[in-house]
């Protein structure tokens, strides 16, 4: 499979480089500035490099550099910011502080034809982010547009397939990004763009045949989107070997469970056990306050139910886990590669404690990517479109002790909010929403009585990655008619309130 790497060198943007890449069919992998060089030598499906930007000086101490040998491989690379002073750095060129720094939007301005031009105005709008700029062109290399502020923002070798822009051409804000990547991906590089969904399922099918043979393999399914689309995938590639346990831990969604054993029980007919562990769940709860003690308990508990489920199972050599590519780079970052990559496991701990080897098939793949294959799959909207919900479930959205009384009046208000959003065409233009039982009660009056309940707050944000969050406005007479319909159907509710944080600040949860 032909691909695209990508040596990282600090950049807040490397993993949108990754996602616009893939989003041209072109598969691309993110690795470290220093990742060695003779892994791509050794690689026949590498057909070019993209150097990513960074905040470093290319002359400053420490600053990253890759192998000098990268720029002799015959590959096709794209120096973006960065990137493109380290060409500079690496061929001769100058490179210094700019007596402006150019941050935001600017006009580039074609001095040449070129390849990478082809269907992009001159005039059209960049994205800049940078403090040094390039002050004499590098060996070998040609200047070939520029902006007012950057008379060298574009340039390529005289004789090499390699490029610099000093803009970001992977963020909305430039306007014709895509296309700009589109021009070096299939003009330059020469790619396919035969990467693909059904090209991934295909791949990822005969793998998991291959790796599992006759085995049995165990999924934690939780309902969320990346469990139950890695247990469809492996449902089409291993049949009955497949064996799911879904654990209602009683901190779920309004009727969640149910849905989940109709949806992959019955309609998928997949072999699926359902725990109902709640009562253990809840006395280890017991009058325990602080959220992260909520976790930990959750956690280890989620593990002794799991474990003793598929003890029942006999000899299982495979636990399939949901691990995304995101959580796979997390601990890489400009500053060197870990010595060993972080791994996230969705059930922590579990394939230490029961010696079970790892199957991760979305390790490759980013949220939206893995929401595309489920549809490939035929998964139903009602998973692919849910919002993120933590591990722990409702335990972090109640704010204080868990009790059943405090989980159930969560549950019905929280479907109120949710109903409502989907009925006004919300739901979908938000990132997560979600409702919070508070650990205060007010005074209310209600049928000339006085009360003394409970408050619940409403959340609603939007995000691409979670990582920053800005508040949703919601209309006023939507939070309006949702706070009405919440305190007249839920008992033990008298007032709703709506949270404005962005995050940061704020995180998007609340423990």
């Amino acid at each position: 499979m032909e691909k695209v790497i990508i040596l990282d060198f600090g950049s807040q943007y490397t993993q949108l480089i990754a996602r616009k890449v893939r989003e041209l069919q072109v598969f691309s992998e993110i690795h470290p500035y220093n990742y060695p060089v003779r892994n791509v030598q050794d690689d026949p499906d590498v057909k070019a490099i993209i150097l990513s930007g960074g905040p470093a000086s290319v002359y400053a101490e420490g600053a990253p550099h890759c192998d000098p040998q990268y720029f002799h491989l015959g590959l096709p690379i794209l120096g973006i910011c960065y990137g493109l002073q380290h060409l500079a750095y690496s061929f001769n060129g100058g490179v210094d502080p700019a007596p402006h720094r150019e941050y935001g939007r600017a006009q580039l301005l074609i001095d040449e034809h070129d390849p990478l031009f082809e269907n992009i105005s001159s005039g059209s709008r960049v994205w800049m982010s940078h403090g040094d700029h390039l002050t004499a062109l590098p060996e070998g290399f040609r200047a070939i547009a520029h902006t007012d502020n950057s008379p060298i923002a574009v340039i390529r070798h005289r004789e090499k397939q390699i490029y610099g822009l000093q803009f970001h051409p992977e963020v909305h804000h430039t306007s014709e990004g895509k296309q700009f990547l589109h021009n070096f991906l299939f003009n330059i590089c020469d790619f396919q763009g035969n990467w693909s969904p059904r090209s991934f399922i295909d791949t990822a099918i005969k793998e998991i045949r291959t790796t599992v043979g006759s085995e049995k393999v165990l999924c934690a399914l939780s309902g969320g989107v990346d469990s139950s689309v890695a247990a469809a995938l492996l449902h089409e590639a291993i049949g009955d070997q497949l064996v799911c346990i879904f654990v209602d831990t009683g901190m779920l969604r309004y009727r969640e469970a149910e849905e989940v054993v109709q949806i992959f029980k019955e309609n998928r007919h997949l072999n699926l056990i359902p725990v109902t562990a709640s009562d253990i769940f809840l006395d280890r709860l017991v009058n325990v306050i602080d959220p992260e003690e909520k976790r930990k308990i959750i956690g280890r508990t989620f593990i002794d139910v799991f474990e003793k489920e598929a003890g029942k199972l006999g000899d299982v050599r495979f636990l399939a886990q949901g691990t995304l590519y995101p959580d796979v780079i997390e601990s890489v970052s400009f500053k060197g590669p870990s010595a060993t990559i972080k791994s996230h496991h969705n059930v922590g701990g579990l394939p230490e404690l029961m010696n079970l080897e790892l199957l991760e098939p979305f390790r490759e793949l980013f949220k939206d990517e893995v929401r595309r294959v489920g549809r490939t799959l035929g998964v139903p909207q009602l998973i692919l479109g849910r919002h993120p919900f933590p591990g722990p479930g409702l335990a972090v959205r109640i704010l204080g002790e868990i009790t059943r009384p405090r989980i159930e009046l969560l549950q019905l208000a929280d479907k109120i909010y949710i109903d409502a959003l989907h009925d006004a065409g919300l739901y979908d233009h938000i990132w997560q929403a979600f409702a919070v039982l508070l650990p205060v009660q007010t005074v209310g009056v209600m049928g000339d009585e006085r009360t003394y309940e409970n408050v619940i707050a409403l959340r609603a944000v939007t995000s691409t990655d979670g990582m920053t969050a800005d508040w949703y406005p919601l209309p006023y007479d939507f939070l309006a008619e949702v706070s009405n319909r919440i305190i007249n159907r839920v008992k033990g509710i008298n007032r709703v309130v709506y949270d404005v944080s962005s995050k940061p600040p704020a995180t998007i949860e609340w423990e």
